[in-house]
């Protein structure tokens, strides 16, 4: 499970130069078409067919650059006091896994950028996917984007990581295509080395791996008005601490003068 990681203790972007310089390659920043797969059919096998998802699903895998973002949060009391805690303590200081917290966080939205990393052959490695908050500038996420096949399975799951100082948290989902050409991600329970959250540190020279009890659903969907939406669902083992939704609406691009 070798995935980009931060050498020091603020994350941000950091990560981009260090990635890419370990296999001899790039960065391209901010790509204006860039998408966080290449190639949504990378993830075909027994259960899921790219060909069947709605076009709008697939072109913001695809061109995720090209899509504006709002979002929407909604934590669960119980979740919501140690929610700040790590945000304020932890998230917001390092850049890294700053979930909002409050409606006022989100209020003008949340920006977006892709850039892509290639090997000296030119070959993509992964494309990172920035998000910020629109009034402030701080990092919310900052993660690495690609499709692996876990060992044992029929077919790739969507890997994500966000790396930390000396580790990331790792999260493989499994993608299923429903009726209506909408997109589900999962990372549910089960034993190690199948699909769901993974903490890894490095020590020593070597990296150690362990299971998260953290489950997440990903509902990628066109509505009845033609809008482009998310819902995302964060468990902690069976409780459900918070729920985001998205809209997202394809970019402007005015013509150069």
């Amino acid at each position: 499970m070798r995935a980009p990681m931060a050498s020091g203790s603020i994350v941000g972007d950091s990560w981009l130069a260090e990635t890419a310089d370990a296999v001899g390659g790039t960065v391209a920043h901010d790509v204006t078409e860039g998408g966080l797969l290449e190639d949504m059919a990378h993830l075909d096998g027994p259960g899921f067919c790219a060909g069947d998802l709605h076009p709008d699903v697939r072109d913001f895998y695809e061109h995720t650059a090209s899509w504006r973002m709002e979002v929407w949060t909604g934590w669960e009391p119980l979740f919501w006091p140690g929610g700040e805690v790590i945000s304020r303590l932890f998230g917001k200081r390092v850049g890294q896994l700053a979930l909002p917290m409050h409606a006022l966080d989100v209020a003008h939205g949340m920006d977006s950028v892709v850039s892509l990393i290639t090997d000296a052959e030119g070959r993509r490695v992964g494309a990172a996917w920035l998000r910020t908050l629109r009034s402030s500038g701080d990092y919310v996420y900052s993660g690495c984007y690609s499709h692996r096949r876990l060992p044992g399975a029929d077919r790739d799951s969507i890997h994500v990581a966000f790396p930390l100082e000396q580790g990331n948290v790792q999260v493989f989902l499994r993608p299923e295509v429903a009726a209506d050409g909408s997109l589900w991600l999962h990372s549910g329970a089960g034993p190690f080395g199948t699909d769901g959250a993974y903490v890894v540190v490095r020590h020593g020279g070597r990296e150690h791996a362990s299971r998260a009890p953290i489950r997440e659903r990903f509902h990628v969907y066109v509505d009845t008005e033609g809008v482009l939406r998310t819902d995302h669902e964060l468990r902690l083992w069976g409780a459900r601490v918070v729920r985001l939704h998205h809209r997202l609406d394809r970019r402007v691009r005015r013509p150069a003068p």
